[in-house]
């Protein structure tokens, strides 16, 4: 696969794929950053190197229509305060005026298109509407791993259009989740937290060939047990033995237990919350088995939407040794599935 310096990129158009969809309050403001943060780096060596960088992300679901509260003026405000630099924002992400306006963009400036998903087309991974993206850039970068397991036009029909890699962002999350599904060092503890089972059977199954122990939460545990599943290593899958608030966050026992497993390993993998960690007498053992973690000295990568929000709230985001941009898009890797975004730069 490709990556961003594999290609000159001075005075060119580099567009880029970022994945900029993060959570806002009820009054816009960005509620944790995480994502705009990772995808700094990638910006940074385009403006070091005389690129020309249009940036262009989704927000939310606005359903293809303009929403005024999922324009990507929070995010546009928070790049140029981590970037220390001016940032202009266009309208619409597409249409004659946008195209002029990057043919004068000058090396080094960043435009940020605006919400691609305020055209229906961008999740219909409409054909004319990635020609028409693709004709803002010289070269794409798809630096969106948490974004790459859809097949929409911002990730997949454009690259039929134009030269096409891996931003850093990409590239490291490959790196970590190759590392951790195909050589981890042992022993190696997977916790998978959250509900829904089916949407993480594939994962847990995957892992379970490679993981010592698989820690899973009660929500899980109940759904595998009143619904059959069968996994090929249930003998390694390990549920809560006592529970708090009628399931609604693990016990004493259990928090004893998952620690006493974690810190044996060498290598851990986390995705989702043991309880319902939104309200805060329920997210006890999911802040006891981050604790957990980060004390084992274990090569550790997190990731998931609420855990990760989560973990940074306690302040203990930076101790992981990686944290993930992707939730689906991370169990999905680590099923062994194609990710669509990642499968076209191939």
């Amino acid at each position: 696969m490709k990556t961003i310096k594999d290609f000159v990129i001075q005075n060119k158009r580099v567009l880029v794929r970022c994945d900029f969809n993060v959570p806002l309050s009820e009054n816009g403001e960005i509620l944790d950053d995480f994502r705009i943060k990772k995808t700094i780096p990638t910006i940074e060596y385009l403006i070091e190197k005389g690129a020309k960088i249009i940036l262009m992300s989704h927000l939310g679901r606005p359903d293809g229509q303009a929403v005024e509260e999922f324009r990507l003026t929070p995010v546009q405000d928070k790049l140029m305060e981590y970037l220390d630099i001016s940032i202009t924002k266009s309208q619409d992400c597409i249409g004659p005026e946008i195209k002029k306006w990057t043919r004068s963009i000058q090396s080094g400036e960043v435009l940020l298109l605006e919400n691609l998903r305020f055209h229906k087309e961008e999740e219909e991974n409409d054909e004319d509407f990635a020609k028409e993206l693709s004709e803002l850039g010289d070269i794409y970068i798809n630096d969106a791993f948490s974004a790459s397991h859809r097949a929409h036009a911002s990730i997949v029909g454009i690259t039929k259009f134009l030269p096409s890699a891996a931003g850093l962002l990409l590239e490291k999350e490959i790196s970590c989740l190759t590392k951790l599904s195909s050589n981890p060092v042992k022993p190696l503890v997977a916790i998978i937290g959250g509900k829904k089972v089916e949407d993480k059977s594939k994962a847990i199954d995957k892992i379970s060939e490679v993981a010592d122990f698989v820690l899973v939460s009660g929500l899980i545990k109940k759904e595998i047990d009143e619904k059959g599943f069968n996994f090929k290593y249930s003998y390694k899958i390990i549920g809560p033995v006592d529970e708090i608030g009628g399931g609604k966050d693990v016990g004493p026992k259990t928090v004893r237990l998952f620690r006493e497993k974690i810190m044996q390993a060498k290598t851990v993998f986390w995705n989702g919350p043991l309880g319902r960690i939104e309200e805060k007498e329920f997210a006890v053992g999911t802040e006891e088995l981050a604790k957990a973690i980060i004390d084992s000295g274990a090569y550790s990568v997190v990731g998931g939407g609420e855990t990760v929000e989560f973990t940074n709230q306690l302040g203990l985001g930076e101790k992981f040794s990686h944290v993930s941009t992707g939730g689906g898009a991370m169990l999905e890797f680590l099923s062994g599935e194609e990710l669509p975004g990642i499968k076209v730069l191939e």
